[in-house]
């Protein structure tokens, strides 16, 4: 991540950042998936590496065609005119944190890769089916919203097609999803692999990082200045996060 802020802090583009993350987070986790366990490798670590390299790859190179267009990232744009003349060392220390953010990511897949039960389970089969579930997920909402953005008929207006009318941010949705492959890989019943609870830390921490820190505020808020009345009815509509219509309370309280 010291390398993302000095990309960063050299091209003046924001992308850098996720786009670095992403993928060194992928690279770390498969290399801890891959930690030889009784001098060799076992099934279920060439499986959860392939699982993990497969989303760091989608992630990472949907960020990447973003960033080598231009495109800055305004979550990180609006936090540097909050910071000032500190903004540089503030985002310093600000992307060592998501770097402790990506380890923690990491041990989880550790203790999904390394569960020693020798046959398959059921845990393998959920495990499999939600981590490619949320990678053709956030692969359809992204391609839906780039196709939105493309049509000179849309300019000025939300994006509220397909996914996007049925969560405010399915690509967020779908990455919290993915997560939770590894506590379905890691967690068994029989006692043989105790710290594969450990694997829950995973889709806990995302959820907390998407829906309360750096995901959907600085998201929204940005659309709001730049979208206003009509971000303000797209919330009234759809959830932020959870797929399905805007509640009742929700919809009251706006």
């Amino acid at each position: 991540m010291a390398f993302a802020w000095a990309l960063a802090e050299r091209s003046g583009n924001h992308g850098w950042v996720d786009t670095v993350w992403s993928f060194a987070t992928g690279l770390a986790a498969v290399a801890g998936a891959f930690l030889p366990v009784a001098g060799c490798w076992m099934p279920r670590q060439i499986l959860v590496a392939a699982l993990v390299g497969l989303w760091s790859l989608r992630l990472g190179s949907h960020i990447l065609r973003r960033t080598l267009k231009g495109h800055d990232d305004p979550r990180y744009a609006q936090l540097r005119r909050e910071w000032g003349a500190s903004a540089s060392r503030r985002l310093f220390l600000f992307l060592q944190v998501q770097a402790l953010a990506a380890l923690v990511l990491v041990v989880a897949v550790m203790a999904a890769a390394h569960n020693p039960t020798p046959h398959w389970r059921w845990g393998d089969g959920v495990g499999i089916a939600l981590a490619l579930l949320a990678v053709a997920g956030a692969a359809v909402a992204d391609l839906q919203l780039a196709r939105f953005r493309a049509d000179p008929a849309n300019r000025g207006r939300v994006c509220d097609i397909g996914l996007w009318g049925l969560t405010r941010h399915p690509n967020y949705f779908f990455e919290w999803l993915g997560w939770l492959a590894y506590p379905a890989i890691a967690f068994g019943f029989t006692g043989a692999h105790p710290w594969g609870a450990v694997a829950l830390l995973a889709p806990l921490l995302i959820y907390v990082l998407l829906v309360h820190a750096s995901g959907i505020p600085p998201t929204e808020a940005h659309m709001l200045r730049s979208r206003g009345e009509a971000f303000r009815d797209y919330q009234r509509r759809v959830n932020a996060f959870w797929p399905g219509p805007a509640g009742r309370q929700r919809s009251e309280r706006s």
